[in-house]
């Protein structure tokens, strides 16, 4: 199955100048979905996984579909204040200011093994500020794992040696 069927470009979206990679044609598949959550998986390689991070808001679509798959714990990562409970929060750059995540700050024990997971890698931002919540808590980076990867972007560099996998790359 060539997953890139599933994938609609969206030009000028959000704003002019953007080519968006949308997946609802992809959610709307369940045989594609299926495939997408096999790829994510045997990247892994048998790994031990505890807990799974989906990061708002289209990494909670496989980011849940994956901890179920690997019997490992869901945790979502938010925007600020949609969370009820106490957070730890990192910032990151964006192209025109910064933004910040958040996660609960009993999420993660030290030692559990983390796989994050988010739709797109695109300049690293978002993922590497994952990263340091995950950090910040004592939880063992297993695995970085994208839908898809926007590798003129560059946001490789931004995460040092962690493993990435993407299942598709642009």
């Amino acid at each position: 199955m060539n997953l890139q069927d599933y994938i609609r470009d969206i030009q000028d979206f959000p704003k002019p100048g953007i080519g968006f990679k949308d997946i609802t044609p992809l959610l709307i598949s369940p045989e594609a979905t299926a495939f997408c959550i096999e790829t994510l998986v045997n990247s892994l390689q048998n790994q031990k996984i505890d807990k799974v991070i989906g990061v708002e808001s289209r990494g909670f679509f496989f980011g849940i579909l994956l901890a179920q798959k690997l019997n490992a714990g869901f945790i979502p990562v938010r925007k600020p204040k949609k969370l009820p409970f106490t957070t730890i929060s990192a910032s990151y750059e964006l192209e025109y200011g910064t933004d910040t995540l958040e996660m609960h700050v009993d999420a993660i024990q030290p030692g559990d093994k983390i796989l994050i997971h988010d739709d797109v890698l695109a300049t690293g931002g978002t993922a590497k500020a994952v990263c340091e919540l995950v950090e910040q808590l004592g939880g063992e980076i297993v695995q970085m794992n994208f839908l898809m990867e926007l590798s003129f972007l560059n946001g490789r560099a931004k995460l040092g040696d962690k493993e990435i996998f993407a299942a598709l790359r642009y």
